[in-house]
């Protein structure tokens, strides 16, 4: 089965990826201007208004098959521009319109490392404390500046040694549509104590 030309395009794979990882996070640390709270929901994470999440699990001994987080935000106009100076990546497909109208998009479109750095969101307000050890990622479709995506992980399998792997997906929520997919493998062991009940950034 042929492969549309987005999926040939952004087919990926990133393991180790510390450095993106922080690049993400740090683009989330601007501050939001929506007045929606954020979920009243223990967690590791701080939060920032705009940004949501459930999860169906709140102790970290009791993670099992079938555990999900679901973790969304507005990927917006301030989220793309903070990537591209946090990373570098200042690709003009990004950035300026008349570009990127000219190309096989017809406009701009976020990062697609940005949009898979929702999935370390969503793994980062599961109970106790994960770390990232290996990503698998298909891009499938492009995400819009200003789209509100959420992303999704569900436990598939208890690899033993507080290893565990998921699958991860995102979605664009406006529109209904699958924008990535893959799996995950990640260790989620005891959380220190939270020094502080302060929640938002």
């Amino acid at each position: 089965m042929a492969m549309n030309p987005w999926t040939e395009v952004g087919r990926s794979m990133i393991r180790g990826s510390l450095e993106v990882n922080r690049a993400v996070l740090s683009s989330f640390l601007l501050e939001s201007t929506r007045e929606d709270k954020p979920p009243d929901i223990d967690s590791n994470a701080f939060e920032q208004q705009g940004w949501k999440f459930e999860r169906s699990v709140d102790d970290p001994d009791n993670i099992t098959v079938g555990d999900t987080v679901t973790f969304s935000k507005v990927l917006d106009e301030e989220d793309v521009r903070a990537f591209a100076c946090v990373t570098g990546d200042t690709n003009r497909l990004h950035l300026d319109d008349a570009y990127a109208t000219e190309t096989r998009f017809g406009g701009r479109i976020v990062h697609g490392t940005l949009v898979a750095g929702l999935i370390s969101a969503a793994l980062a307000r599961l109970p106790g404390l994960t770390i990232y050890l290996a990503q698998d990622l298909e891009f499938l479709h492009p995400v819009r500046i200003g789209d509100r995506v959420s992303s999704r992980v569900e436990v598939r399998e208890l690899i033993g040694g507080d290893q565990y792997r998921l699958s991860t997906t995102i979605n664009a929520e406006d529109r209904d549509t699958a924008l990535v997919d893959g799996e995950a493998v990640v260790i989620i062991g005891d959380a220190p104590e939270l020094s502080s009940d302060d929640r938002l950034l």
